[in-house]
């Protein structure tokens, strides 16, 4: 920080943007920026005291976030605690606006983004208004209802979609997650014990608030303490959550946000946690999450795939965890011990790792087992998540280590130095992943992912990574036939270009690399291989931007100081110029391939294809590097070449031309003095002799050779504007003869050449691009360069050369302008007022010279003055503009050309539209001037925007960051340093919009409504952009589109009236006037566009217009959210607003308001909140107006209809006439209508809903129990009193009365809340409506819904079908009905219950609907009737249900689920006890038959997993009543059996904490399946399903009993699945003998339910997750069936196993007994008598040893050549009837497995050869004549390893001796291959 800085600012800034200082006006700056951060500070804080949200405070919060990107955090520590504060405040305000809410939160982010600026001792922010903010977006109450309603901008949903679903407000939700993450380091020290207490309560697995519990601590956890505050942060929870991560087998929804809080804990605590008890755990569930495919036929559970893990928060996880401690000797006394280090008097532990690294060794492990998936001949939907594993894991340990070693300390406590990462971890971690990514390179999703790994490995290990990437490259850069190869290789040879030339002391040979690649890669440029051209391009660009091509070989001798890979480099840079030239070679030849008439006819377009005009981007921007980097020597002999090239050949202007004058260009910019002494003269003369005719310039086709010179002429004019001046009378000469042409080909490029020289004069842009500062013109004794190879730029020395306007400069371009732009204008302007004639063509010719006078010296014309537009929004803050400097200073004595080009071009609009409208081309022209008076001052949004795009690209593809500190290429920062300038030249301006802007915008609505579709569509781009410019000036425009809509106007035409209306709709993205967040707005255009449906020139018939309607309405419904009607400010931002006034440095420019103005802002904010509420109303009656006008077509009454459903609000009762008009609504005729009255219906019913008292109360009182210390959860005694106990009913008015009932099933399951509220006892709540106490609008809905006629008629309209089939119970409905009960009581019970009894009766599909959404509306919305109501309403019920669900069909049981599970739904089941014990009247009565019992077990399970675990006594009379029956003969019975066992059981969980349940439990029942399928187990026969499918006669025997019960318990294990929590591992092992047995080998659907059933089963198990003391029980079982005799068992065991192994691999490798166990038994089935199961063994090693489960060592393969050598017995000679030929000898068998053996070993590793394999090959190649199976398996391993190994033999036979290579020759081609 440099002194007089301070002084002049007057305080330290926090962090500002450096670029700043190297602007050429850099000394100017911080005057500025003082004066508008005292303008930000002054009005903010003026506009919070006075209140004014808007405009006040939102425009003021706007100028703040540009001043961040203008300036960085430039403001002292003080301003940007109190700027945080405020809009924290602001941004938790109850009632805002969602929009304001998103901007302000947005603001917020950014101050708050880098968070070592402030530490927690100077900010704390509560956390609790932020979780209020969240919780009543996310899981708001009534957005359902319609309520409320959120911007969504990205769910481009249909309206009726849009009614239907719950959306989840993506984008508010992301800016409120970022927003969380921000605060979440200065919440308070206590917070982590509050939000516990506030979210542990919610912990129950079974119920959605688990999800939601466990999604909050994941977002708002802090985890970034120091660590004496440990004890207060994670230690609270830590154990807890991971206990409960272990215990949970089946991937819930919710273990994703586990992963990433421990993911997120491990990066911010590295050394403060031992990680190392739950490491194998952790890479298993990784592994899992990957959801590879194993094994041969696999079943995936499908929410496996839906929930796996994030893998950006893997790859944190697994970069945080890896650490080892070695080296440190003194640490080195026992495995694992604490350290404790004393500092402050507080202990505080480092965990203290095993010696070896135990992450980094499963890690190689994990990369081990997946290499081979790397492979790129395999693909699957997983490739993508390992390919961004590998992406992004490299990138994690890189930000790690700069992390611990580079990064600038600060408030966040460092990483101990114990436990940093040594540079041995590092080199291990790049081991590791270098096979996967040389593999990678090649794969099928692309290259890039490899590339980007390679770039961050080689950052940390270049000598490890970039040598086999080299071995890679030059045999690709060599073969012409796989250019995929090539691509691959180059790619990644980019990325790890700066790492090579930086070469370092670890590789220091990596320079001596460059002149070879290069040289090689010129092939590349090849003009027939499109992306091969492309990549060469950008590899030569990136190699040529790091190093100065410079001959340095004469330093030779004249140094003797050099190392002597100095001189290597020295000698080799003497082959620069070579590669220049060659390389200029390449492109013309490219050039000439690529001319207009080779490429296509003249017929065709005229325009470069897309390709070509990559290609010349490419092209171009390759030469202009290697020219930058080029010393002057090499440049004049480029430059010689392509003078010569450019003007010995004439070309067309369209692809060629422009590619060669792209060259030139380039030249000429590098070195523009040198290069325009040879173009300048050697153009004009040529231009000169050939406009020397007269009739030249009257000619339409021009000569070839003209046409080219002034191409030429034009781009080598685009250089540094000083070297311009010494021609400026030759160009001036040039430009008189060509401008007036009239070859349009002509003009256009002298028009060019105009813009050129006025830009390159006017413009502020650096000269100089080059690597090193001050170029590479010195000699060679003072600076050699090779030593600047991969340097990078020094942001503080950078000495960027500028080129800013010289006075002589300025004189030249007005000359210009005078001579050139003032003779057009005069011209123009006297044809507009009819004094002159012209033809259209001159017109536009003059026009196209204006608009290239304008672009060329924009920047030097004064913005377009005079006064602003005032009285459009009434505020008492001042909304005035900030200026910025931007290095003009504009001369007001000349005259202001941009002022005088608008009023001409005014004058002539007005001319033309009254006398020539179809002049479009003329009007085209005029539109493009009029967007660049208003919006151009020398750069263009859109090209600002892809520069900033290709700049951060760039910035990616180079940037270093282990290092970081901005270490980029010096041409990058000067890059950035000139976007900053142009980012201040599109902000110079501001919004302010002035009387002209409003000239302009009434012009550009002319044109939008004007006749022509394009001109229309032209001008309304221009409108759109300039009215997202202009501050308020929609409120100026909206009435004049309106006005074209106005039904008593006759005279617009239907052109009017469309271009109005598109008007209205705005472009994608832009503001949509209809729609604008404002009551004044809303208020004229919503009912305007309901009006517009009676103008004349509406019609209906034009599906045009028809369609323009639709989309109006469907942006509007998309886009609306709901507007604020309570703007108050709170008292604590008032407060923070003085602060902000009364702080200094820099003090703000006004004081603090006067009293006398606080108490006038204090009225305004009252008067605005009663005005608005005002306009609201207003704006209701006004729709409902139009709705009574009898003449509006159907579709504008359905759009009033829709927009007064919006709104509906929660916090502003709707007007009674709109309640009145939804109601007679629900009886509309249209079907939309009655849809949208239904939602609306709700929705005024929730807003009537009178507020129930609530009291907290003890649970202890209620239990009688104190609860016991820690942590206990689940069934308990303390929570008894919640569960159904049937003996202790509420049966009484009494006993309901003394009742506690709590209605939410997640309470007390997990701990209590610290107040359980509940709702009061009756006599405290509100009394019942009646007609007495109705407010008008309650009165309103009684009234219709008591007139049994309009019933009636609802009732039918209910019943109706909407579409056949595919209706379904419909939540809109029920929520209406539950709200008239939940309102009136049982007022309307009377007239519904003759129709519902009718209802009941019908067993039609829609009736039926009908009245399941009735029912389930009376029990929900019964909540809180009196027992006496409540029992009638039972009795009623009760047996209507029973007559219903006798009726049920197919098409309705899902209904009825539906019904039963809502009415369910968050109740106490105590009161429910009607309902359940009807349902539970046994279901399977056999009434009805197989089908109705299926139903009736679906509608009770409904209801029953809606209580979770609250009825225990029900779950296990249910099982009771099940367990005789589960020997059903029908599959959808069992199968609904199987679904209700699942939910029975689900309650029984083995979590952490969690008491032993008293619902039943798994473990009794199986012991009772497993008695009855005795019978099964013990018999050996087959298991046939020979089963008669009848309940026939008599009892069947034991057996038949025990198939039909295993078909069911099946049917249970296959739902169960993927829906409980935890395994039944124990119990499922008792049945793998018997699916064993059963399951079939092959894969053949052709086989009974049972059989395939089994194998599902089987599929399902192998999948599970184990937990480590269940495998050696799993392992036991498999072993005894592999010793079972049926070989079906024993090849299943193989396939189980294999899943198994793979899906808990490292919880497997964990213990080593277990590993020798698997090995143990694959080995022993190897020599399974069953020539089947010995193969499937085979497969089977192999696999293990391929995914290095196994590995291939001395004593497996002495085993194996062992068993090999085993001796057959001679053959003799046996009669051919003879029985011993079909069972194979045992010695055969025993020298079969050897051989098999062998064969796995060798078919293990498919890609490569390790040295064991060739002695294998020779071994094998030696049974090649035995008898079979032997001679079989034997050609088909060498097969396969041809196959496999073909690819890169040439690689592979290196391994080999000669001998060896002459036998496997000889074995691969001889005739046995083939036989």
């Amino acid at each position: 920080m440099k002194k007089d800085q301070v002084e002049t600012l007057g305080f330290v800034p926090q962090k500002e943007i450096v670029y700043n200082k190297l602007l050429p006006y850099a000394e100017r700056l911080d005057r500025e920026s003082n004066d508008i951060l005292a303008q930000i500070k002054g009005n903010l804080g003026r506009a919070v005291q006075l209140r004014e949200l808007w405009p006040g405070v939102l425009f003021w919060t706007r100028k703040l976030s540009t001043y961040l990107r203008l300036y960085g955090r430039k403001f002292n520590k003080e301003d940007h605690v109190f700027f945080i504060k405020l809009l924290y405040e602001l941004v938790t305000i109850p009632k805002l606006e969602i929009s304001m809410m998103q901007s302000f939160a947005r603001l917020l982010v950014s101050l708050l983004k880098k968070k070592e600026l402030l530490s927690q001792d100077d900010l704390e922010l509560p956390w609790r208004p932020l979780y209020d903010l969240y919780e009543s977006i996310l899981y708001s109450k009534t957005e359902h209802l319609g309520l409320n309603w959120f911007p969504n901008y990205l769910a481009e949903a249909s309206t009726k979609q849009k009614m239907l679903n719950f959306v989840r407000k993506r984008s508010v939700e992301n800016v409120l997650k970022t927003l969380v993450k921000s605060c979440r380091p200065y919440f308070p020290k206590t917070a982590t014990q509050e939000m516990l207490d506030e979210w542990r309560p919610l912990l129950c697995p079974f119920d959605v608030t688990m999800q939601k519990a466990i999604s909050y601590f994941e977002l708002f956890l802090p985890t970034i303490m120091p660590p004496e505050q440990h004890h207060k942060g994670f230690k609270l929870w830590f154990d807890e959550l991971i206990n409960l991560w272990v215990s949970v087998q089946n991937l819930p929804t919710w273990e994703g946000n586990l992963v990433n809080l421990f993911a997120r804990l491990a990066n911010d605590n590295i050394g403060y946690i031992n990680w190392d008890p739950y490491i194998p755990k952790i890479f298993t569930r990784i592994l899992r999450s990957f959801n590879l495919p194993v094994g041969t036929s696999q079943m995936i559970v499908p929410r496996y795939v839906t929930n796996s893990y994030d893998i950006g928060h893997v790859v944190l996880w697994v970069s945080a965890m890896l650490v080892s401690i070695m080296g440190h000797s003194f640490y080195k006394t026992k495995s694992c011990l604490y350290l404790q280090i004393t500092c402050n008097n507080t202990f505080y532990h480092l965990y203290q790792g095993g010696s070896q690294n135990q992450a980094q060794k499963q890690l190689n492990g994990l990369f081990s087992s997946i290499a081979s998936f790397y492979h790129p001949s395999n693909n699957g939907r997983w490739l993508m998540k390992l390919m961004k594993l590998l992406q992004r894991l490299p990138a994690s340990v890189v930000r790690r280590l700069h992390r611990e070693r580079y990064k600038k300390p600060c408030w966040i406590s460092p990483v101990p130095p114990s436990h940093r990462l040594t540079d041995q971890d590092v080199t291990d971690f790049v081991e590791s992943m270098k096979q996967p990514v040389l593999m990678a390179m090649f794969s099928k999703t692309g290259s890039m992912d490899a590339a980007q790994a390679l770039q961050n490995l080689a950052l940390m290990r270049p000598e490890l990574v970039i040598p086999p990437v080299l071995e890679k490259t030059y045999p690709a850069m060599e073969t012409l036939t796989e250019p995929h190869q090539l691509t691959a290789t180059l790619s990644c040879m980019i990325g790890v270009a700066r790492s090579l030339l930086s070469g370092g002391r670890h590789y220091p040979e990596g320079p001596a690399h460059v002149l070879p690649l290069l040289m090689r890669a010129l092939p590349g440029v090849d003009p027939n291989d499109f992306s091969k051209c492309m990549i060469t391009f950008q590899f030569i660009a990136t190699f040529t931007t790091l190093v100065p091509l410079v001959d340095c070989s004469s330093a030779l001798h004249e140094k003797n100081d050099l190392t002597e890979m100095e001189r290597e480099l020295c000698s080799a840079s003497a082959e620069f110029e070579d590669f220049v030239l060659q390389f200029m070679d390449r492109c013309f030849a490219l050039i000439d391939s690529s001319t207009l008439e080779q490429t296509r006819e003249e017929t065709e377009t005229e325009k470069m294809t897309h390709l070509e005009s990559l290609v010349e981007l490419g092209l171009s921007s390759t030469f202009s590097t290697i020219l930058t980097q080029c010393s002057m020597e090499i440049f004049k002999v480029a430059l010689e070449k392509v003078f010569n090239f450019a003007t010995t050949n004439i070309f067309e202007t369209r692809v060629a031309g422009r590619m060669v004058a792209d060259m030139c260009r380039a030249a000429a910019k590098c070195h523009p003095a040198e290069s325009l002494r040879l173009f300048v003269p050697h153009c004009c003369n040529s231009i000169t002799h050939l406009t020397a005719n007269e009739d030249v310039s009257n000619e339409e086709e021009l000569d070839k050779e003209l046409l080219w010179n002034l191409q030429l002429l034009s781009e080598v004019t685009r250089v540094d504007g000083e070297k311009l001046l010494p021609y400026r009378t030759q160009l001036v000469q040039i430009l008189q003869l060509t401008l007036r042409l009239r070859c349009k080909q002509g003009y256009t490029l002298a028009c060019n050449l105009l813009h050129h020289i006025l830009r390159s004069t006017v413009l502020t842009y650096p000269t100089d691009y080059c690597s090193v500062p001050g170029g590479f013109n010195r000699p060679l004794q003072e600076h050699l360069p090779i030593k600047d190879w991969g340097r990078p730029g020094d942001l503080w020395n950078l000495e960027i050369k500028w080129h800013v306007p010289s006075v002589e400069e300025t004189a030249f371009v007005f000359y210009i302008l005078d001579l050139l732009l003032q003779p057009e204008l005069q011209r123009l302007q006297r044809y507009a007022q009819g004094e002159q004639d012209m033809s259209r063509d001159d017109v536009l010719q003059s026009l196209n010279i204006i608009q290239h006078c304008l672009l060329g010296a924009g920047s030097m014309l004064p913005p377009l003055g005079g006064p602003p537009v005032t009285g459009l929004v009434p505020s008492m803050i001042s909304l005035e503009e900030t200026k910025l400097y931007i290095g003009v200073d504009y001369d007001m004595s000349r005259e202001n050309y941009r002022e005088a080009i608008c009023k001409v071009m005014r004058q002539l609009l007005h001319y033309i539209l009254e006398h020539s409208e179809d002049d479009t081309k003329s009007l085209f022209a005029i539109i493009k001037i009029i967007s660049d008076l208003m919006h151009f001052k020398g750069s263009h949004k859109h090209e600002f925007d892809s520069r900033w795009k290709s700049f951060t690209l760039v910035k990616k593809s180079m940037e270093n960051r282990l290092h970081g500190k901005k270490q980029h290429i010096r041409a990058l920062l000067i890059d950035r340093v000139l976007l900053q300038h142009e980012m201040r030249k599109l902000l110079v301006e501001g919004c302010e919009y002035k009387t002209v802007h409003q000239d302009l915008l009434r012009d550009l609505l002319r044109l939008s409504t004007s006749t022509y579709s394009q001109v229309r569509s032209k001008a309304q781009n221009v409108l759109f952009s300039a009215l997202g410019t202009y501050n308020f000036c929609c409120r100026d425009i909206t009435p004049l589109v309106l006005e074209l809509l106005k039904p008593t106007r006759t005279d617009v035409t239907q052109q009017q009236f469309k271009g109005a209306l598109y008007c209205l709709l705005g472009n994608h993205g832009g503001v949509c006037l209809a729609n604008l967040h404002d009551w004044d707005c809303i208020a004229q255009t919503w009912p305007a566009i309901v009006r517009s449906g009676l103008s004349s020139a509406m019609s209906l018939e034009k599906p045009s217009i028809v369609r323009l309607f639709d989309d109006l309405a469907d942006k509007v419904h998309r886009q609306y959210e709901t507007i604020g009607i309570d703007f108050t400010v709170p008292e604590s931002a008032v407060f923070l607003g003085q602060s902000i006034t009364n702080s200094s440095q820099p003090t703000p420019h006004m004081g603090t308001p006067t009293d006398q103005e606080l108490k006038q802002g204090l009225a305004l904010q009252k008067a605005k909140n009663q005005e608005a509420e005002r306009k609201y109303e207003h704006l209701v009656r006004a729709l409902l107006e139009c709705l009574d006008n009898r003449d509006l077509p159907w579709k504008f009454e359905h759009i009033a209809i829709g927009f007064l459903s919006l709104l509906i609000r929660d916090d502003y009762p709707l007007p009674a006439s709109a309640v009145r008009f939804f109601v007679q609504s629900l009886n509309h005729d249209a079907l939309v209508v009655r849809k949208m009255a239904i939602a609306a219906v709700a929705g005024i019913l929730k807003q009537l809903k009178r507020p129930r008292k609530k009291v907290p109360i003890s649970p202890y009182d209620k239990s009688g129990v104190t609860e016991p210390e820690g942590l206990v959860a689940g069934d308990r005694p303390g929570n008894d009193w919640l569960q159904y106990h049937s003996d202790s009913l509420p049966q009484t008015q009494q006993a309901w009365d003394s009742f506690c009932f709590v209605e939410k099933t997640h309470w007390g399951y997990y701990c209590w809340p610290k107040k359980l509220m509940v709702y009061a006892p009756p006599d405290e709540q509100p009394q019942h409506l009646c007609p007495d106490n109705m407010s008008e609008r309650e009165r309103i809905i009684y009234d219709k819904f008591t007139e049994p006629t309009f019933i009636k008629q609802l009732i039918e309209f209910l019943s109706l079908e909407d579409r056949k089939g595919k209706d379904k119970f419909n939540p809109r409905r029920f929520c209406l009905f539950k709200g008239l009960f939940r309102n009136y009581g049982d007022a309307f019970v009377p007239v519904l219950k003759p129709h519902m009894e009718k209802l009941a009766g019908d067993s039609h599909e829609s009736t039926q609907r009908c009245v399941a959404e009735i029912i389930a509306g009376l029990v929900r919305g019964s909540k809180h009737w009196s027992f006496d109501k409540v029992e009638a309403l039972w009795e009623f019920l009760i047996p209507l249900m029973r007559t219903a669900l006798s009726n049920i069909t197919v098409e309705t049981y899902a209904d009825w689920g539906t019904c039963v599970a809502t009415a369910c739904e968050s109740r106490d089941p105590r009161k429910l006890h009607r309902l359940l014990e009807m349902l539970m009247e046994c279901p399977l009565s056999g009434e009805g038959g197989s089908f109705v019992d299926a139903c009736r077990l679906y509608v009770l399970q409904g209801g029953l997993a809606q209580q979770e675990w609250r009825v225990p006594e029900l779950l296990h009379r249910l099982l009771s009543y099940l367990e005789p029956k589960l020997t059903q003969v029908y599959k959808n019975v069992r199968e609904r059996i199987g679904s209700v066992l699942t939910y029975i059981f689900m309650i029984d969980v083995a979590l952490p904490y969690t008491q032993p349940t008293k619902s039943p439990r798994i473990a009794e029942f199986t012991e009772r399946v497993l008695s009855k399928l005795k019978p099964l187990i013990e018999g050996d026969e087959e298991i046939q399903n020979h089963v008669v499918e009848e309940n026939g006669v008599g009892e069947q025997d034991e057996r038949t009993q025990a198939i039909k019960l295993l078909k069911t318990v099946l049917k249970w294990q296959m739902a169960s699945a993927g829906r409980s929590f935890s395994t039944p591992v124990p119990q499922q092992l008792q049945l793998l003998p018997l699916l064993f047995k059963i399951a079939p080998v092959e894969n053949d659907d052709s086989y009974d339910e049972l059989k395939r059933d089994a194998k599902t089963c089987l599929s399902l198990m192998s999948q599970g997750l184990l937990y480590p003391e269940q495998i050696p029980l799993v392992l036991e079982v498999l072993q005894e069936i592999a010793g079972s005799s049926s070989w079906h068992a024993r090849f299943s065991v193989l396939t189980y196993l294999q899943i198994m192994v793979f899906y808990n691999l490292f919880t497997i490798l964990s213990t080593e007994q277990t590993v020798q166990d698997v090995r143990a038994l694959v080995i022993r089935l190897l020599e399974d008598e069953q020539l089947e199961v010995r193969e499937m063994a085979a497969t089977t090693l192999s696999g293990f040893l391929q995914c290095n489960f196994l590995t291939m060592d001395a004593s497996m393969q002495t085993h194996f050549e062992a068993l090999c050598k085993t001796r057959l017995p001679k053959k003799r000679k046996r009669d051919l009837g003879s029985v011993m030929d079909t069972i194979p000898s045992v010695d055969l068998v025993r020298r079969h497995a050897g051989v098999l053996g062998l064969s796995a070993c060798i078919l293990s590793s498919p890609y490569d050869v390790p040295t064991w394999m060739p002695q294998l090959l020779m071994d094998l190649s030696a049974h090649l004549n035995d008898t079979q199976p032997i001679e079989m398996t034997v050609k088909k391993t060498l097969s396969n390893f041809r196959r496999t190994h073909h690819d890169n033999w040439l690689e592979h036979k290196q391994q080999f001796t000669d001998d060896q290579l002459v036998v496997l020759t000889d074995l691969l081609v001889s005739p046995c291959y083939y036989a």
